[in-house]
């Protein structure tokens, strides 16, 4: 059964190697994240978050449901537009064990393209909180947290909320 892992693990900090095959193993990790987002009321859950140091993450577009299991996802191209808007993390929770919220402003749109399922390329464009989504489940790939882009201040004022929880 996977375990979340919070803010402060080490693992959450660490670059995520590429995934070089599409196994069972791997399918049934995917299936359980999914259920583990909807079981925690969350949008997206990326390999690290559980554990685990590979490129791929699973999440949902709030408005139609739909789920995508990505595989080696990548961002090609962001949108100069920029907008800002409240994130939290399944990794990043207060002292009620729910998530911390903070104002990020991130790319307004993205193109991202990754490896399903079955194998095959897929590529979208995406934008609103679908491409905010993409973009804070690709950042936990790269070993970094939505807090990363928080000023200093702010940053603190979270991670006092996270500290109080341990």
């Amino acid at each position: 059964m996977l375990q979340m892992k919070l803010c402060g693990d080490l693992v959450l900090r660490s670059k995520c190697d590429a995934v070089d095959t599409i196994d069972s193993e791997l399918l049934k990790t995917m299936d359980e994240m999914v259920a583990m987002m909807h079981g925690q009321s969350g949008v997206g859950l990326a390999a690290p978050q559980v554990g685990i140091l590979k490129r791929f993450l699973v999440m949902m577009d709030p408005e139609s449901n739909q789920v995508f299991r990505m595989i080696n996802p990548e961002i090609l191209s962001h949108s100069d537009k920029t907008c800002t808007m409240e994130e939290g993390c399944l990794s990043v929770l207060g002292p009620d064990n729910l998530p911390v919220f903070a104002n990020v402003t991130r790319p307004e749109s993205v193109t991202v393209k990754w490896t399903d399922e079955q194998g095959r390329e897929c590529r979208a464009d995406m934008s609103g909180v679908p491409a905010r989504i993409v973009q804070h489940e690709t950042d936990h790939l790269d070993g970094k947290l939505f807090i990363d882009y928080l000023p200093p201040v702010r940053r603190e004022m979270v991670m006092r909320k996270v500290r109080r929880k341990k």
